[in-house]
């Protein structure tokens, strides 16, 4: 089972963060993902006085579990959006596309990998501008 739980110590976040190979970010809040109770990965993310920032999504090198990345990049909007914060962005290096795309986040006409939180969890599969989305694939 998969469960994405908020990382209650910074020592834990530290080390979680160097195994998953990312920047620890003393300053950030941190969600962690297990699947049948084993740590696969982590995201990082923060409110600031602009938005929300999501700065990390990331699992163990030696996983790929596309799932837990999309719960815990959605879980830490949800999260940033229960705050009272409703935009937020993706500031990082590493991009994934169709990762934040499924997430929510589009790319706005400055580069820059966004989403207004407004509403979003009311219905969080209709927000894309630009074509269908993972959500839209018909239920059988």
């Amino acid at each position: 089972m998969l469960k994405v739980l908020p990382i209650q110590t910074k020592e834990e976040q530290e080390l979680a963060m160097q195994k998953c190979g990312i920047t620890y970010r003393p300053d950030a809040l941190a969600y962690l993902a297990t699947v049948d109770d084993v740590f696969v990965g982590v995201c990082q993310f923060k409110l600031t006085p602009n938005g929300g920032e999501v700065y990390d999504i990331a699992l163990l090198p030696d996983k790929d579990d596309f799932e837990a990345m999309f719960v815990m990049g959605r879980a830490a909007l949800n999260f940033i959006d229960l705050c009272g914060v409703h935009y937020a962005k993706y500031v990082s290096d590493k991009i994934d596309v169709g990762l934040l795309r499924a997430i929510g986040f589009e790319k706005n006409a400055d580069g820059i990998y966004d989403i207004d939180l407004t509403d979003f969890f009311k219905h969080p599969c209709q927000h894309h501008k630009d074509g269908p989305h993972p959500c839209d694939t018909p239920k059988k």
